[in-house]
């Protein structure tokens, strides 16, 4: 089929991509910019006076399992320094694996599936479906800049600093925009594509967070560094983000170097055909699962239990990080009496909604079996259904464990870190467990709505959504007692600053049972796909 250029078509493949892709961008524009946003709320009402602000200051600038959680220390004991060490380098992660999403959804799973040789079996240009997806992309890039600096100058923050932050984040987007294109061309499938994606904004975090504790020259080789250098708030400099234009040119001119080197539909990197005969492994429904999903769970366990030896080697400093505010006390140590226990009870909360995040998504993973067509595939042999579900409810469960059991671990690694107490190492793990029946719960509504509604399967994330308010802003809001019902963590006791309740624990449990049946029988008795 002729073509009249090679971008012929690009306009209607990008706004067919935004009608798609519409709410998902105004969804998470929203999101990052309620995350900056929240931290200047947040450290306003916490710390109500200058000298609270600089103790929590000095405390932090001192602790540098926070620095390369967060990143450089730099004007702590202002709203706005605050701002920028708390929000970008979580902001710039999100955004990056929020455009790897979108990109590959419209270039590498389009070919995947067929659908993009039924495109271009019109008059389309070889770089439309690509382009078409870029674009979509610095749409969902500058929505969120723009939101993140609406939310800043109206709060209000100085000006040109909240502009500095949301272009910096914009910037950030468009640079792993052009890392997941180079991805996409060098493999064959969505899934690889996304883990190189992926691996790629992992190894930026990563950099920069030794960079930022131990060798700074590390973290000029990131764009999360280069968004941090513009030193927002603390002597605001916008030639880094002159690193980040280019860089993000670079990798697009790259990706187009690719994609004409490629066949449509293959990658750079051949695929390897696989061995003739299956390991023992993979003999059965589990085996299977477990395959699909062990990426996941190993990605997942990782990240909580860094987060767990962040969040224990504060446990020191737990005085300095509340001061002498009374809200702050009863947000991160629930108003108990003993403050440590108190604060650890909450970073075990905090996990506990993280774990919660991988339960959800791998219950939510034989959907995406369902949608590729695999499933059918699968269910076309003797395996019934309702085994192949169990197969992978099972690696769900198993999973969710190894995560919270690694969570705690992590804790009780770093306040043991800063301790010098070995014996806090296995501490948390048993207190970190008591709070597996609400992540359960929430697995199983996600199980029901993937059910009853598998069309609606975004529903499922609604209940972590409330669970994740209600911890956060539950005090602060001052939601009545009848919205915090919603979440199953204010059911249960906030170990170890109260003692376990095995009925509480056992009530949770059983009605995740029934909702997890539910959902298990209302497959069966649905069609696949």
């Amino acid at each position: 089929m002729s073509t009249d250029g090679p971008f012929t078509g690009t306009w209607v493949l990008w706004t067919q991509a935004l009608r798609r892709d519409r709410w998902l961008v105004l969804g998470w524009g929203v999101a990052l910019a309620v995350l900056y946003w929240a931290q200047a709320w947040s450290v306003d009402r916490l710390y109500t006076s200058e000298g609270e602000l600089a103790r929590m200051a000095a405390a932090m600038e001192r602790n540098d399992a926070m620095i390369a959680l967060a990143g450089p220390a730099r004007a702590l004991d202002t709203v706005g320094g605050q701002v920028t060490w708390q929000a970008t380098a979580f902001g710039a992660v999100l955004l990056g694996l929020v455009v790897m999403v979108v990109v590959t959804r419209h270039t590498r799973a389009e070919e995947e599936s067929g659908h993009d040789d039924l495109v271009r079996s019109g008059v389309v240009g070889r770089f439309a479906p690509p382009a078409a997806a870029v674009l979509t992309s610095v749409v969902l890039c500058l929505v969120s800049g723009a939101l993140v600096t609406l939310s800043l100058v109206t709060y209000p923050l100085a000006v040109a600093d909240s502009v500095a932050l949301g272009v910096g984040l914009a910037l950030c987007g468009l640079c792993f925009t052009g890392t997941t294109l180079v991805a996409a061309q060098l493999v064959a499938s969505t899934r690889a594509a996304r883990g190189i994606a992926g691996a790629v904004v992992a190894v930026a975090y990563a950099l920069r967070a030794v960079g930022d504790v131990s060798v700074p020259a590390l973290s000029w080789l990131t764009p999360i560094g280069w968004y941090q250098a513009m030193h927002a708030f603390s002597g605001l400099r916008w030639w880094p983000a002159l690193l980040l234009v280019a860089a993000a040119g670079i990798n697009l001119a790259l990706a187009a170097a690719l994609l004409l080197r490629r066949d449509i539909g293959a990658g750079l990197v051949a695929s390897r055909p696989g061995p003739p005969r299956a390991g023992r492994a993979l003999s059965g429904p589990v085996g299977l699962a477990w395959r699909l999903q062990r990426a996941g769970v190993v990605g997942w366990t990782v990240g909580v239990g860094l987060t767990g030896v962040a969040y224990g080697a504060l446990g020191t400093s737990v005085e300095d990080l509340v001061g002498d505010s009374d809200l702050g006390r009863d947000l991160m140590a629930q108003g108990g009496l003993d403050l440590v226990d108190g604060f650890f009870a909450t970073m075990l909360v905090m996990m506990a909604l993280l774990a919660t995040g991988f339960a959800t998504s791998s219950t939510l993973r034989p959907r995406g079996e369902e949608e590729s067509g695999l499933a059918e595939l699968v269910l076309a042999t003797p395996l019934g259904r309702g085994r192949w579900l169990l197969s992978w409810t099972l690696v769900t469960l198993l999973g969710t464990a190894l995560v919270m059991v690694v969570g705690g671990l992590g804790l009780g690694l770093g306040y043991a870190f800063v301790s010098a107490d070995a014996g806090q190492v296995v501490a948390f793990v048993g207190p970190q467990l008591q709070y597996a029946p609400g992540v359960l719960l929430l697995a199983a509504l996600a199980r029901l709505v993937h059910g009853v509604a598998p069309r609606r399967t975004a529903l499922a994330w609604g209940p972590l959504v409330v669970a994740v308010v209600v911890m956060f802003f539950g005090e602060l809001l001052g939601l009545p007692r009848w919205v915090r019902w919603f979440s199953p963590f204010d059911h249960l006791p906030l170990v170890p600053a109260e003692d376990p309740s095995l009925g509480a624990a056992a009530v949770v449990v059983a009605l995740a049972l029934a909702l997890g049946a539910s959902g298990q029988l209302a497959f069966q008795r649905r069609d696949i796909g």
